[in-house]
């Protein structure tokens, strides 16, 4: 008994075969096609694309442009700091045909090598490096991640180092240094004020030397300044005229007591040499007089 199969039905296998092989990819994407094990030469795509099934298979690949977070990675500095230090990756896929066939799975590779190559190229800086040159290290970050997943078809565009985190004995230790750099800088600006203030009122002082009522006119301003508002100070106006006579006259007075003593020493406080060897023989004399006395009074 033969088999029949009706036209009508091989039409319609026919067509649905080729309605299940046709493909569509979008505008960011290829598709890297297998026929029989082969690799083709070119990538298909964008567009309407067939896939013969099962002799062909399909690989669809995105070239837009992928974040890779890289995770937070311990650290060790060349001055021998740990630090946790995560960075981001962005690349590429520029090479469909090398993403697929040279490396097994790309993202994982790339995320990988990514890792790795952090920790090894900023465990050779110190750690002050590390925080003030951030560009320079993301430009050597990208340049060998590019230079190592060119042969997979990938570029690394841009590498940026996010956050490093410190110890919290070395943030406290560097928070007590910039606390002392800010107070050595406050020191030495109030020591330049200080000095241009000298400057300036030396040259006040000259001038007011030249015209001595200026210092009138400054002291009658201080007094109207003080008595803008309401207080109970009261203040007593004295010549500064008044107080330099006083000592002037002071001066003069003392120094006339000095010059008198000079002229008129006293004879009770300087007596003469005589005198001096008279009161020294009585002394003496006294002295044996006793002397002898006393061993009488114990015979007796």
């Amino acid at each position: 008994m033969e088999l029949f199969i009706p036209p009508i039905l091989l039409l319609f296998a026919i067509a649905f075969y080729l309605l299940s092989s046709i493909k569509v990819l979008a505008e960011y994407e290829r598709g890297v096609v297998f026929r029989l094990g082969r690799l083709l030469e070119t990538s298909k795509g964008p567009g309407l694309i067939f896939v013969f099934a099962p002799f062909d298979r399909m690989v669809r690949v995105s070239l837009r442009t992928v974040v890779l977070d890289v995770p937070p990675q311990d650290v060790i500095t060349r001055d021998n700091v740990t630090v946790s230090v995560n960075a981001v990756v962005y690349f590429r896929v520029i090479n469909a045909i090398k993403a697929v066939v040279e490396v097994e799975n790309y993202l994982y590779a790339t995320s990988q090598l990514a890792q790795t190559t952090l920790r090894s190229v900023l465990g050779e800086y110190e750690l002050d490096d590390l925080l003030a040159n951030r560009e320079q290290l993301n430009d050597r970050l990208q340049s060998i991640l590019d230079k190592h997943t060119d042969p997979w078809g990938i570029k690394v565009s841009m590498v940026e180092v996010k956050t490093v985190d410190l110890p919290q004995e070395l943030q406290r230790a560097m928070s007590k240094q910039a606390e002392a750099e800010r107070e050595k800088r406050a020191k030495f600006i109030h020591a330049q004020g200080e000095l241009q203030a000298s400057h300036m009122l030396l040259e006040a002082a000259e001038n007011i030397a030249k015209e001595p009522t200026a210092i009138q006119l400054r002291y009658l301003q201080t007094l109207t300044e003080i008595g803008v508002e309401k207080n109970t100070t009261i203040v007593f106006p004295l010549p500064i005229d008044l107080i330099s006579a006083f000592g002037k006259m002071t001066k003069t007075a003392s120094k006339g007591t000095i010059e008198e003593n000079k002229k008129n020493p006293s004879q009770e406080s300087n007596p003469k040499p005589d005198e001096r060897k008279a009161l020294t023989e009585g002394d003496m004399s006294s002295l044996y007089e006793e002397k002898e006395q006393t061993p009488q009074k114990q015979q007796k």
